[in-house]
């Protein structure tokens, strides 16, 4: 006969089924459960869960990442509530504290519990650059600590600079609040140096928490490796938590580094490894195949923080399938272009690092005077983060840094002069000119005139130091002694993981090739409390093109992620894809052995063109030959032509395909508009059109009733009206659109009700029921100068009229084909279901 308390946890055990542990739990709490019952379910439910994890028979198969043990934060922790209330002290909301304690709780639940007999686990959490991945580690592992895990291994990075500031950190958060509970084999000034009797750290009688934070280094590792060994009759006791920070780093297909990492997990009877990385490229690529660290057993996707600053809050990206294209982020008008003039004056050539002597130039001078000019705006503020950094970073070559200390020395003994020379006009117009560019009052943010922040700048020019921080230097970044004001000169060790505080201007010419290293040089993503409206990056437009392109990659990547984690696949049945580009590496080639090119098709998706080569007449006109020369012949086939005077369009309906590939055979796109493939598209309607699909098309003229300009006549009797498409960028000559479709152009050739707006879903659904095998081809003249009145923007002054091309796709059938675009992901196929320079490595001592 069932007792009260069974009926309770048969209720709870409904529940967990039905949501998940953690969910149940907030439930029970709202039937007014007595606590002291709801604590004994939720222990009865960990021993039976545990209890069923270890039966042999009958055979099963449970993914890790698809049992959940953990239900979240219980009475009688004492880490996890610790750290909560020191973030709360430091200024963290209830909304900010609340989505990190669910996030933690998540992943720690896709863990072992750490009473299992024995574990390997392996994943990944994906993060953002400087967006608080170290706060999340610590939370997983203060609430590790509360359930049982015994041992805590952080690899922070191969620099001791990152392995000071996160041990610090973990010092701070974990150890200082609950001083007996933890035993740390590390400090902030020595990394990893084996104590005796490795023994009595993991016996019975010892009930203290053993953390280490070490560098990803031979020498470190090895010794631990071998201290490990002496204790290997206790380590069954000693359930680990092995936490990767810049899991990409090092850690992926390096000779030395990744055995010796594998060798520390090996020695570990119960261990779970998880990486975390805001670049997760490498990682994704790893043969899952392998005895490597593929994450088989969980990607966990980070939210994105409330106001943090990533790639596409600056540079902008382009827009996916199914987005409205006035919700994608066009980015802030905060990167200057450095002039490639300039370039070889501030970065050597290749072999002449050694003798290099940089120029001061035009660009890094302004970079400098509004650097200090923003610094004393913060200080009048008086508000958000006390230190104020700028970052030049040209070069990984140390005596390239050490290069740039006098002439930048002298550089700020002539500012100074100048603010007590009174001779004032051209800073003032500087930051005139940079305020009415970024308004404060979009961020929140008061804006300081020039004339509140002058009294503050001579004591920020008189303070300001150059620092040259890499790994020979000893004058190294110090945010412990007090408020800074910097220049920091440096390569690698300024671009992984260390946070630069209070960055608010970077100087970045470095020439990269890789898409992880260069989102990670990008130390100014992150947080900007206080000054949102101040940061500038000065860097070539060839680097801000990429960039423009990496916030997509990454954008893409991290839908794929969700998209996995909604459908209940595995990390082992579903691969990220990853888009190329043709200047850039994904990763490392080293890292990229075990990638394939992915599959993907057209169906169902909107194609459109959005950047064009405005200052080539010769380009520009050639477009406008084929577009007439589709028109005419469609109109000379017979096709049925309707007109819409009202909205200024024009339908041709029922094209051949033909006409259509002829078209696309000879149209350019530009080689930016990487999903704009004509081989690939081509390929991609031949197939369709073998499988009787694609073989008719409706092309559509979209003019603008409303513009004044005049009508582009694309064949005789059919012309429709320039329409206006602004540019995001007035100095490239490849002008970047954005958008050139509306999502109401996408249905012109459907008979829809206009009473309302259709979303994209509508929109798919009326053309599998009125047109589900027609394509649809849109063109648009688009005028030459087209002025805009949207202080982001800027005219187009093209040469000549430029033809828009948009192209929407039926959804696919079953039997549809897919068609190779440029996409790599990790190689399956074995399962049943500037590079960073990482050589010295090898040799590196600790």
């Amino acid at each position: 006969m069932s007792t009260a308390f069974d009926q309770q946890y048969q209720v709870f055990l409904t529940l967990a089924q039905q949501n998940t542990p953690a969910a149940a739990r907030d439930m029970l709490e709202t039937l007014a459960l007595d606590p002291a019952v709801i604590e004994r379910i939720l222990e009865r439910y960990e021993r039976d869960a545990l209890a069923v994890r270890d039966l042999r028979e009958p055979r099963s198969v449970v993914l890790n990442n698809r049992f959940t043990w953990y239900t979240g934060p219980r009475k009688g922790d004492r880490c996890w509530p610790a750290l909560q209330t020191l973030l709360h002290r430091d200024g963290w909301n209830e909304s900010a504290l609340e989505s990190l304690d669910d996030a933690s709780t998540k992943i720690l639940a896709l863990m072992s519990h750490p009473r299992e007999k024995a574990f390997a686990v392996r994943g990944l959490v994906v993060g953002y650059v400087q967006s608080g991945k170290t706060t999340n580690f610590t939370s997983v592992l203060a609430k590790a600590a509360d359930r049982g895990y015994k041992l805590f291994i952080v690899l922070a990075g191969i620099h001791n600079g990152l392995r000071r500031q996160t041990q610090l950190r973990l010092q701070e958060q974990l150890v200082r609040p609950n001083p007996l509970l933890w035993h740390q084999l590390t400090d902030p000034d020595r990394d990893f140096s084996p104590p005796a009797n490795a023994a009595a750290f993991f016996n019975d009688a010892n009930h203290q928490y053993v953390l280490c934070v070490v560098k990803k280094n031979p020498t470190v590792l090895r010794k631990f490796t071998r201290w490990l060994d002496s204790a290997r009759g206790f380590l069954g006791n000693a359930p680990a938590l092995v936490i990767d920070d810049e899991a990409d780093q090092a850690t992926v297909a390096t000779r030395t580094i990744n055995p010796l990492i594998r060798g520390v997990l090996d020695r570990l009877p119960k261990a779970c490894y998880v990486g975390y990385t805001a670049t997760p490229f490498a990682n994704l690529l790893i043969d899952p195949s392998a005895k490597d660290l593929y994450p088989e057993h969980f990607v966990v996707n980070l939210p994105r923080p409330a106001r943090y600053f990533g790639p596409e809050v600056i540079f902008g990206r382009e827009v996916q399938d199914h987005e409205d294209p006035d919700e994608v982020p066009a980015g802030y008008d905060m990167v200057r272009v450095v002039p490639d003039d300039d370039v070889d004056l501030l970065r050597p050539a290749k072999g002449e690092a050694e003798d290099f002597a940089p120029v001061m130039t035009d660009s890094l001078r302004t970079a400098v005077a509004y650097f200090c000019m923003a610094t004393a705006a913060r200080t009048a503020r008086g508000t958000g983060n006390p230190h104020s950094t700028m970052l030049i970073h040209t070069s990984v070559s140390t005596s390239v840094h050490q290069s740039f200390d006098v002439p930048l020395r002298h550089l700020l003994r002539s500012l100074a002069q100048e603010v007590l020379g009174n001779d004032l006009a051209d800073l003032r117009r500087l930051w005139e000119s940079e305020c009415s560019r970024v308004s404060a009052d979009e961020f929140g943010e008061k804006a300081v005139p020039f004339d509140t922040l002058l009294p503050y700048l001579p004591d920020v020019v008189d303070r300001c130091r150059v620092i040259m921080d890499n790994s020979t230097s000893n004058d190294r970044l110090d945010y412990e002694s007090g408020p800074v004001v910097a220049i920091a000169v440096g390569g690698n060790t300024l671009s992984r993981g260390l946070t630069l505080e209070g960055l608010c201007v970077s100087y970045f010419v470095r020439s990269v090739s890789a898409y992880d290293t260069l989102l990670q040089m990008g130390r100014w993503f992150g947080f900007r409390n206080g000054y949102a409206d101040l940061p500038r990056i000065w860097m070539t437009r060839e680097l801000r093109e990429w960039f423009r392109h990496l916030a997509s990659v990454e954008a893409e990547m991290r839908r794929d992620i969700d998209v996995y984690m909604t459908e209940d696949k595995t990390p082992l049945d579903f691969a990220v894809r990853i888009r190329t580009h043709p200047a850039l590496l994904v990763t490392a080639a080293a890292k990229m052995k075990s990638a394939v090119k992915a599959a993907a098709a057209y169906g169902g998706q909107r194609v459109q063109t959005r950047y064009f080569p405005v200052e080539d007449a010769v380009w520009l006109r050639e477009n406008q030959q084929h577009a007439r020369r589709l028109v005419e012949l469609a109109a000379t086939r017979g096709c049925r032509i309707d007109r819409d005077n009202a909205r200024d369009r024009v339908l041709l309906r029922d094209v051949p395909h033909e006409l259509i590939l002829d078209f696309l055979d000879g149209y350019q796109f530009h080689d930016r508009s990487q999903e704009c493939d004509s081989a690939l598209i081509r390929a991609y309607i031949r197939k369709r059109s073998e499988q009787r699909a694609l073989r008719q098309w409706n092309i559509a003229l979209i003019g603008n009733p409303t513009s004044n300009t005049e009508g582009f006549e694309f064949a005789p009797g059919i012309a429709v009206g320039r329409v206006t498409r602004s540019r995001l960028d007035p100095d490239s000559p490849v002008a970047d659109i954005k958008t050139l479709m509306s999502r109401r152009d996408a249905a012109v050739d459907l008979t829809v009700d206009r009473s309302g707006e259709l979303s994209e879903d509508a929109i798919k659904k009326l053309r599998r029921a009125q047109l589900p095998d027609h394509g649809l081809l849109t063109l648009y003249a688009i005028d030459s100068h087209s002025p805009t009145r949207r202080p982001d923007r800027h005219a187009l002054q093209a040469a000549d009229h430029v033809i828009g091309v948009g192209l929407v796709f039926p959804e696919p059938r079953e039997s549809d084909s897919a068609v190779e675009r440029e996409y790599i992901s990790a190689n399956l196929a074995g399962l049943h279901v500037e590079e960073e320079d990482l050589a010295g490595l090898e040799t590196e001592q600790s």
